[in-house]
């Protein structure tokens, strides 16, 4: 494999990586709102993402296990990177979005309750 096709593999994967660390702060932004669905909705994205950008990973590891000599370049070392990091940057994510959902609930059975207004005669 050439140094030109693992530049290709690496800016793919920084690529999806990069679009999933995106989602994945508009989901942050989303939970600080209180906007679950739209959140749920960017962690699902920043999945799809993340799962392109190991694909990409993954057809290169195939090579490399089919005998194909692959010769490591500092693109590809910051691509293994920037992925790893991106996903788990996702997992804590997700546990922060449970714990802003167990705050909302807290909140929520906190408040009391409202006054019956209605006049009985």
């Amino acid at each position: 494999m050439n140094s030109e096709e693992i530049q290709v593999i690496a800016f793919e994967i920084i690529l999806h990586s990069g679009n999933s660390r995106t989602n994945i702060h508009e989901a942050f932004e989303a939970m600080r709102r209180k906007d679950f669905k739209l959140s749920e909705q960017k962690l699902k994205d920043s999945n799809a993402e993340l799962l392109l950008a190991h694909k990409a990973q993954t057809n290169l590891l195939q090579t490399y296990a089919a005998g194909t000599k692959i010769d490591m370049e500092i693109i590809l070392v910051h691509a293994q990177d920037h992925l790893m990091t991106t996903m788990t940057l996702r997992e804590m994510a997700i546990e922060m979005q449970n714990l802003y959902r167990e705050v909302k609930n807290i909140e929520d059975s906190s408040k009391p309750e409202k006054a019956n207004t209605t006049i009985e005669r």
